[in-house]
C-alpha cells in the first residue's frame, strides 16, 4: 500500500543531523551555548531586540500571558478559529476567555467586530487585559489596524504566530518584529514552517517582558545579583522571584532551529510555488480556493479549501473519507474552540462566521517537501471526489 500523503511534515536534512549529533557529543545537553545562540538567530531574522525560546508555543503563550499580568477576575479574547493552546493560556492564568468570530475571506479574526465589541466591553467596563489575534494558515492578521484598537483601550496584545514563522506583515515588515504588540508567539512543531521537534518561542520589542518571560520559562530563578534581595551567599547561589515552570528548550532543539532557520525563506517560496499550482488545478472544481489577495505575505503553513454548497451536493465527511481511504492525508483546521463541551459549558456563544466556514473546510497537503508527483496525485483523487 503507498504511503500516505501528509498535509504537512518536517524537511530534516544531513546539516540538521550533524548539527544534533554535534551537541550530543558536546558537554551540554540543556542550558549550554545553543539555545542563546539559536534566540539571537531568531532575533535577527524577525528583526527584534528579543527571543526567548520554550518547549512548546503552548509554553510561550502561557508566560506570554503572565508576563503581562493575566490572573483571576481578568478576561483574555482570542479568535474561535484556532488551536485549543490561543484559550487554554487565559485559563493556566485562572482568567477567563472569550471568543471573536472570523473574517469569511481571510479566516482571520474580523477586525470589524473585534471593534464593535471593544466600543461594548469599554461601556460596559469590561475590556479584556489581552487580545491574542491568530495568523491563521501563515496569513498575518491586520495589525496595524488591530494594534491601533487595542492601543485606544489600553488591552494588550499576544500575536499567535504559530502559523507564521517566515511571514511578512502587508508593510514588508517581518512577523515577530514586535511593531504591532507585546509579544509575538512561534510555533516549531514539525508540522509547521521549520522544527525544532518539539518547540516554541516568544519574541518582544520590551527588554523587561523578555526577562520576565526568561524567568518565567526556569522556575521564575535567578542568579543575576542585580535582581536578588540582599547580596548572594555566595556565587553558586539562586533566588526564586516569581512562580515560574519548567519550559526550557534542550540544547538539541537549539543546534536543530539554528540548522533549519536560515532555510525559512526558501520553504516560504516553495510553499507558494504549490499554492500557485493548486490555485490554477482547483479553480474548475466546486470549492471555495484559499483568499490570495492580501498586501501581506502568507508563511502558507496551510492550504484550506471549502466545499461550496452552491455547487456540489458532496459533504464534507464523505470527501475527508474518501480522500482519506485514497492515501491523501486531509485534515480539518479548525474545530471552532467555542464549540467545545469544555468551553461551551462556560460560556455559549455564537460565532456564524466560522461554524459556517467549519461546516465545509478541509486541509489539503501542503509543505515544502510535497513533489509535484504527490500534489498532482492530490489533485486528481480530489476531482474524482468532486466529479
Amino acid at each position: 500500500m503507498a504511503a500516505m500523503i501528509p498535509y504537512g511534515r518536517q524537511i530534516i536534512s544531513d546539516a540538521d543531523v550533524e548539527a544534533v549529533v554535534a551537541v550530543l557529543r558536546s558537554d551540554f545537553l540543556t542550558q549550554g551555548p545553543q539555545v542563546p545562540a539559536f534566540e539571537q538567530a531568531l532575533a535577527a531574522f524577525c528583526e527584534t531586540p528579543h527571543a526567548v525560546a520554550v518547549n512548546s508555543a503552548t509554553s510561550a503563550l502561557h508566560i506570554a500571558c503572565l508576563a503581562l499580568g493575566v490572573g483571576p477576575g481578568d478576561t483574555v479574547w482570542t479568535c474561535t478559529n484556532t488551536f485549543l493552546a490561543s484559550a487554554n493560556c487565559a485559563l493556566y492564568c485562572g482568567a477567563d476567555v472569550e471568543f471573536l468570530d472570523i473574517d469569511p475571506r481571510t479566516l482571520n479574526v474580523s477586525v470589524p467586530e473585534l471593534a464593535a465589541k471593544l466600543e461594548a466591553a469599554s461601556a460596559a467596563g469590561r475590556l479584556p487585559k489581552v487580545l491574542i489575534p491568530v495568523h491563521f494558515a501563515g496569513l498575518p492578521c491586520d495589525m496595524a489596524e488591530i494594534a491601533g484598537l487595542a492601543r485606544r483601550h489600553g488591552v494588550a496584545v499576544v500575536e499567535d504566530a504559530s502559523h507564521a514563522v517566515g511571514a511578512r506583515y502587508g508593510d514588508g515588515s517581518p512577523v515577530g518584529s514586535g511593531h504591532h504588540s507585546d509579544i509575538t508567539v512561534f510555533s516549531f512543531h514539525p508540522v509547521k514552517i521549520m522544527t525544532t521537534a518539539e518547540g516554541g518561542a516568544a519574541l518582544t520589542r520590551d527588554g523587561a517582558l523578555a526577562r520576565k518571560l526568561a524567568l518565567l520559562r526556569s522556575h521564575g530563578m535567578s542568579r543575576e545579583p542585580e535582581e536578588m534581595r540582599g547580596a548572594p551567599d555566595g556565587p553558586w547561589y539562586y533566588q526564586q522571584l516569581a512562580l515560574g515552570y519548567n519550559y526550557r528548550m534542550t540544547e538539541l532543539q537549539g543546534a536543530l532551529g539554528r540548522s533549519q532557520l536560515p532555510r525559512v525563506p526558501a520553504w516560504v517560496d516553495a510553499r507558494h510555488a504549490l499554492a500557485d499550482r493548486y490555485d490554477q488545478e482547483l479553480a474548475g472544481l466546486p470549492l471555495l480556493l484559499p483568499w490570495r489577495g492580501s498586501p501581506a505575505r502568507s508563511a502558507l503553513h496551510l492550504y484550506v479549501v471549502q466545499l461550496d454548497e452552491e455547487r456540489t451536493r458532496v459533504s464534507r465527511r464523505h470527501a475527508f473519507e474518501a480522500l482519506r481511504a485514497g492515501g491523501i492525508g486531509v485534515n480539518v483546521h479548525y474545530i471552532p474552540v467555542h464549540t467545545q463541551p469544555f468551553f461551551r459549558e462556560r460560556r455559549a456563544q455564537s460565532l456564524p462566521a466560522a461554524e459556517r466556514y467549519y461546516a465545509r473546510c478541509i486541509t489539503l497537503p501542503l509543505h515544502a517537501g510535497l513533489t509535484v508527483e504527490d500534489q498532482d496525485t492530490v489533485i486528481a483523487r480530489l476531482r474524482e471526489v468532486l466529479q
